[in-house]
């Protein structure tokens, strides 16, 4: 069974806001077996959207369409395919009632455009929206399934789970599941030279790298009756990578590189501390997204300046004239001083030149330290040359350091 995603809407096509809506709806259906060989985008205009549903009714069998159902005159979709499939509109009585009581509650008035929103196609089945007043449906004509959804992620995503799903469901007799082995310290071609017969021989499960920000993605991708269980296809593909890759590989699915260094410094009690300079804090803000890290990060500071450092990390003032702020030798007394002064288990400090200005010919532009000082004698200095813009080399900064942390305290 084969499946099309329509994304109705001018913001996608102006690039105002990015298609979510595919991505998600992708994932759940591939869960169920059912392929998704088409996405598109079309503005909120009636002839380009008949346009785009004669192509996707000749190539699929469920097409699904996003947007387009709120209560202006530019959503056009349930209208548009109510005229596609020669159906009229009739108005739904709860959806009536819904509305009516969403605004209510809301205090603002029933006007007629929003009852527009209780408006489908003849014989649709309706799939109530708990986080908005526009419902969805599903359509069925001719051995095609026709489904119209919200647009706004957090209206599309619930109804898609308790309501559509489970009619879709029923297309399926087979299902795709995916996992994910995330790399990082290894580039994509080296990887590639580490497995390359598991790419050339693939068949089910497959595989497929993914480059990112400095980390690499392998999708490993199994397709097997409902009744399967998954793990029984990966276990033997996914041994072999792991024994080729070993500590390269920092997690999977929907594990980051923070929300694994938190989980190990969890498990082995110990405490960090950390002192930024180039990153501005950004390793911090990414370790303080994870839920419960207040047990273990103790303390982080943006040391920007010169005297900042010397002030709040008691770095030498020598150490910074000789070396100056972008050195191994400051970067080690960086780490050491957050250490001592917060007595924590572990230092990480990182210090660099994120551009686009202030780099010489000795230290260019993305030229960066970061150190480990962990426990009173384990001691670890890496120096990065990066590229890219301010934004990237700041990114690629922090999960270097993450990536240092985790290999550190393995």
């Amino acid at each position: 069974m084969n499946a099309e995603i329509i994304a109705v809407g001018s913001e996608l096509l102006l690039g105002q806001i990015a298609n979510t809506n595919a991505q998600y709806l992708s994932k759940k259906l591939s869960s169920i077996g059912i392929n998704v060989f088409y996405h598109t985008s079309v503005g909120d205009n009636r002839d380009r959207i008949l346009e785009v549903l004669y192509i996707a009714s000749k190539r699929s069998e469920i097409i699904i369409l996003t947007g387009g159902l709120g209560p202006t005159l530019d959503d056009l979709t349930k209208e548009t395919l109510a005229e596609f499939l020669n159906l009229g509109l009739v108005e739904d009585e709860t959806s009536v009632n819904t509305i009516e009581s969403y605004m209510k509650m809301r205090g603002r008035p029933v006007t007629a455009n929003s009852l527009k929103q209780a408006m489908f196609p003849q014989g649709s089945l309706i799939l109530p929206n708990d986080h908005g007043t526009a419902p969805g449906a599903i359509v069925k004509k001719l051995n095609k399934s026709y489904v119209v959804l919200p647009g706004p992620p957090f209206e599309l995503e619930p109804m898609f789970e308790n309501y559509c799903l489970p009619h879709l469901a029923e297309y399926g007799d087979c299902k795709i599941v995916s996992r994910v082995l995330k790399i990082y310290g290894m580039g994509e071609a080296m990887i590639e030279e580490k497995i390359k017969d598991l790419l050339l021989n693939q068949s089910n499960p497959t595989v497929a790298p993914l480059a990112g920000y400095g980390d690499v993605t392998l999708r490993l991708t199994v397709k097997c009756t409902r009744n399967d269980e998954p793990e029984v296809w990966f276990k033997p593909l996914e041994s072999e990578i792991r024994n080729r890759l070993g500590t390269f590989i920092y997690g999977t699915d929907d594990e980051t590189l923070e929300s694994v260094v938190a989980g190990l410094l969890k498990k082995n009690n110990l405490t960090l501390s950390i002192a930024e300079s180039c990153t501005g804090g950004l390793i911090s803000d990414l370790l303080t997204n994870v839920p419960g890290i207040s047990d273990n990060l103790i303390e982080s500071i943006v040391v920007y300046s010169n005297q900042s450092k010397s002030k709040r990390l008691f770095v030498k003032e020598e150490t910074l004239k000789q070396y100056g702020a972008v050195s191994e030798q400051t970067v080690i007394e960086m780490a050491k001083g957050i250490r001592d002064i917060t007595r924590s288990d572990i230092g990480l400090a990182v210090t660099g030149i994120a551009g686009p200005d202030g780099g010489t010919e000795i230290k260019p532009v993305g030229l960066v330290y970061i150190a480990i000082a962990y426990g009173n004698d384990s001691l670890q200095v890496q120096r990065h040359q990066l590229i890219g813009d301010r934004k990237r080399i700041k990114i690629t900064s922090a999960n270097i350091a993450l990536n240092l942390l985790r290999l550190a305290v393995l």
